[in-house]
């Protein structure tokens, strides 16, 4: 049985040491929407997943990129030694493996945080909850509302889709290596029987270009993409993308598709 995994500073590993902290990450998950199965991101040494294993009759499916943390939770759950498999969740579709709903939850690597959330995003199976742990800044960013500086393209585009919730902070000294900032966690709740009145991948493409030139006002920064006959003296242009809530952006975008400025 191995007795330990090495940190890997080229994975952003840091494994959480605090068990109390690991049991309250797992208690904010609900199962929200009944998924077809929970996969756990980075599952490193097992803080999360023997809690997530206490659950019998949801399934679990724990994925690492690290051949090492495989061998570790193989060795060290060997009742539920097929739980856990070297993949990359970045590669991984749950439609290929035959899975309509997942659930997600996980410490997440800081420095492929965002690519997570986009790649969630772009499935084509529904992601009913997330849970994770990331960097503090991240989160805050996720979770906040429009008039912040720190409100920006995930921000929008994730609460598109879900009920996102910042649920706390977790200081550096409880992990292996200690990280140079401050964690936190939150949860993300799908917005069950919602309909956006646009195309997802125009509403990605409005906001990106919004937000890439934030301190300039809508008027400015949209005109790659056209200004819709209709607003061509619409106050709501004369405002900066972070004055945009979710609703307007998706407004707005409807209006770049009836008017034929984006594809539908």
């Amino acid at each position: 049985m191995k007795n330990s995994v090495k940190p890997k500073k080229n994975l952003g590993q840091h494994f959480l040491r605090d068990l109390n902290i690991a049991r309250n990450i797992v208690d904010l998950l609900s199962w929200h929407g009944n998924p077809s199965l929970l996969v756990e991101i980075g599952p490193g040494t097992g803080v999360l997943t023997q809690y997530l294993l206490d659950q019998p009759g949801r399934p679990l499916l724990a994925m690492d990129v690290d051949q090492e943390s495989v061998d570790y939770l193989q060795a060290n759950f060997p009742m539920n030694r097929d739980r856990f498999v070297l993949q990359d969740f970045l590669r991984w579709s749950p439609k290929e493996a035959g899975f309509d709903r997942i659930s997600v939850i996980g410490n997440f690597p800081y420095n492929i945080s965002s690519q997570i959330f986009f790649h969630i995003l772009e499935m084509e199976a529904e992601v009913c909850e997330v849970v994770c742990m990331l960097q503090r800044e991240v989160a805050r960013r996720i979770a906040s509302g429009p008039g912040s500086k720190e409100y920006g393209i995930l921000s929008v585009l994730l609460q598109s889709r879900y009920a996102i919730k910042y649920a706390f902070t977790v200081d550096e000294h409880v992990f292996n290596p200690p990280p140079k900032v401050k964690s936190g966690v939150i949860r993300l709740e799908l917005i069950e029987g919602k309909v956006l009145p646009c195309k997802f991948s125009n509403l990605v493409k409005l906001v990106k270009q919004a937000f890439n030139m934030r301190r300039k006002t809508l008027r400015n920064a949209l005109k790659p993409i056209g200004i819709p006959p209709s607003m061509a003296k619409d106050s709501l242009l004369d405002k900066r993308a972070e004055e945009l809530s979710v609703l307007e952006f998706e407004t707005l975008t409807s209006l770049y598709e009836r008017e034929g400025l984006m594809k539908v």
